[in-house]
């Protein structure tokens, strides 16, 4: 019995130290936060108590005393008030009671007593959002109630503590309560031990706060970036927005960074990312507006890319050509950061144009071989990103002229077309083009059109030409109309009209009569009796050698005969200076072989 009575006690005085222990540890962290105390508080629930003691007494009538171990009694409820002068301190009113297990023979009583308090004592809480742990030094009265033997109270003393979790504002959970029970009880004469109670209570239950301040709200930040992700030189505007601030007073906002420069006292601030290498970078607020808990900061980050540069890839179609052709140049860009792109070409030689995505390549010039076309882009970066690939383009020698196409040329003689005076006109513009001219210009269209299969890019040009007596205007006009009778009438008999080009000269670049006299004297078929005859009729013939049209060949260059037609059967038709009606000449012009 007395090893037993020995053992108990302290295995009751082991435990308390380490529930005390848990108790200090969320002490310290609830003292990291602030909460504020309700004024009262009011506990209810489950009570357990171990007396940790042996009762020693002595029956009436019996002659010894009788020692026994009190069970531990699980049959009990407190209850306790507390009202608080602050936040950390309180007074304590306890109560609890455990009844007896109501056994009926005085073996099976013995063990069991029943126990009861009423104490009051300090109480120091810390609290936080979460947890309230809190200690405690209780005193007052307390009552042992063996059941083999009478009741007595004594003074008794509890020391201990526990821990609330807040479920919500006003409700607790008291996860448990611990408190070391110290009291002392006589049952018997002097002689008798004493009964020394040195037990622990323990509770769980719930606890009701009332009264006292509020939960305060705290002020809070939210820091962002936009956008998250730049590459150096672009802007980045960061913005902070505050909750819970006193609305009177005014938020200031003060911004630093990590990494990079930051200023500003708005809600939003811009960041300059010129120069910055890529990398991660922070930028902070500390938001204030000058009470005690007016405080509150945040951060966001941004990510400088590294930049990448555009790629290009370019092909050539066709990629073989003969001297003087063209190829059109694809290019085909991207750029892996999005930027926009701009386009420029070289080429070895030939002429290159363009810069977009495709460009055109002539090779008009060039030599035969290997053309190298460099197709560049760059971003829209300062300085930009740029790119570069390359094609060939093959020039082919041009095969030699088959011997046909120099008997065509030597065939292809041009000569001046000659008109009326004043034809066509404006109301007959396919007028004015008399028959001796229209041979001339059908045995031209059938020549031309052979030379064009060996010289497909031949042209002919149409030069027109009109005598000084009109006006600049007039003339213009009459110019056109000639060239354009004369191109009608060569796309009539299959001449392409894109290889036709046409200009009006007007008056200008008119034979003189020096000129005149100088291809009169040059033309051997005339004898000089004829030759004196038209010089005496000098002036009309130089009007009407400025009545023409003039061909000439782009490929060679070679211009149109000024050979008029003065055996033509028309003849008169054309030196006519009146609107094309026939006149004489002074004496008939001799008959000579006409003049092809």
């Amino acid at each position: 019995m007395s090893s037993q009575s020995k053992s108990h006690p302290g295995r009751v005085l082991a435990m308390l130290p380490a529930m005390l222990a848990v108790l200090f540890t969320f002490a310290t962290l609830a003292a990291a936060q602030d909460q504020p105390a309700p004024k009262w508080e009011l506990y209810g629930g489950y009570s357990f108590f171990h007396a940790g003691a042996d009762v020693h007494g002595q029956l009436p009538g019996a002659l010894f005393p009788i020692s026994s171990r009190i069970e531990a009694n699980p049959r009990g409820v407190g209850i306790s008030g507390t009202y608080n002068f602050n936040r950390w301190f309180g007074l304590t009113l306890d109560a609890s009671t455990h009844w007896g297990s109501g056994e009926g023979t005085l073996f099976h009583r013995i063990d069991d007593a029943a126990f009861s308090n009423l104490s009051i004592g300090p109480k120091v809480t810390f609290r936080r959002n979460r947890f309230a742990p809190f200690v405690e030094a209780l005193v007052g009265d307390h009552r042992l109630m063996p059941d083999a033997f009478h009741d007595i109270d004594k003074i008794g003393l509890m020391l201990g503590g526990g821990l609330d979790i807040n479920l919500y504002e006003h409700v607790a959970l008291r996860l448990f309560r611990a408190d070391f029970v110290l009291s002392n009880y006589k049952y018997g004469p002097p002689a008798v031990s004493s009964t020394d109670i040195r037990g622990l209570r323990a509770q769980v239950g719930l606890n009701f706060m009332f009264g006292g301040e509020k939960h305060p709200v705290l002020p809070s930040a939210a820091c962002s970036v936009q956008p998250t992700e730049v590459f150096a030189g672009e802007t980045v505007t960061a913005t902070a927005s505050g909750s819970n601030f006193n609305p009177k007073r005014t938020v200031k906002y003060n911004w630093n960074g990590t990494g990079v420069k930051v200023t500003g006292s708005d809600a939003s601030t811009q960041i300059d990312t010129t120069g910055l290498q890529p990398g991660s970078y922070g930028v902070t607020a500390n938001l204030n507006d000058g009470g005690k808990n007016g405080f509150a900061s945040c951060s966001a980050r941004f990510t400088v890319k590294e930049p990448r540069p555009p790629v290009i890839t370019c092909s050539a179609d066709p990629a073989s050509v003969r001297t003087g052709g063209t190829s059109t140049i694809n290019s085909n860009a991207s750029s892996p950061d999005g930027r926009r792109l701009t386009y420029s070409y070289t080429a070895t030689a030939g002429e290159i144009s363009g810069n977009g995505y495709t460009a055109t390549l002539n090779t008009r010039g060039a030599q035969p071989g290997r053309i190298t076309v460099t197709c560049n882009v760059s971003d829209d970066r300062n300085p930009p990103l740029t790119a570069s690939s390359t094609t060939t383009v093959n020039v082919e020698a041009p095969p030699p002229p088959p011997p046909q196409i120099k008997q065509l040329e030597a065939r292809l003689a041009l000569h001046s077309i000659y008109f009326q005076t004043a034809r066509p006109t404006a109301d007959n513009p396919q007028g004015g083009l008399v028959d001796s001219q229209a041979e001339i210009l059908k045995t031209l269209a059938e020549d031309f059109k052979n030379y064009l299969k060996y010289k497909p890019d031949a042209h002919l040009i149409l030069g027109g030409h009109a005598d000084p007596r009109g006006s600049e205007e007039y003339n213009k006009g009459l110019t056109q109309r000639r060239v354009e009778r004369t191109e009608n009438f060569l796309v009539e008999h299959g001449v392409p009209a894109d290889h036709i080009e046409t200009r009006s000269f007007g008056k200008d670049d008119n034979l003189t009569e020096e000129q005149v006299k100088e291809q009169i004297a040059q033309n051997p078929e005339l004898t000089p009796g004829d030759r004196q005859q038209m010089l005496n009729n000098l002036r009309v013939l130089v009007l009407a050698n400025n009545r023409r049209v003039d061909v000439t060949l782009s490929t060679t260059g070679q211009q149109s005969v000024r050979g008029y037609p003065f055996n033509a059967k028309d003849y008169l038709a054309l030196i006519n200076t009146k609107g094309g009606e026939k006149k004489p000449p002074a004496k008939p012009p001799v008959k000579k072989k006409p003049n092809q």
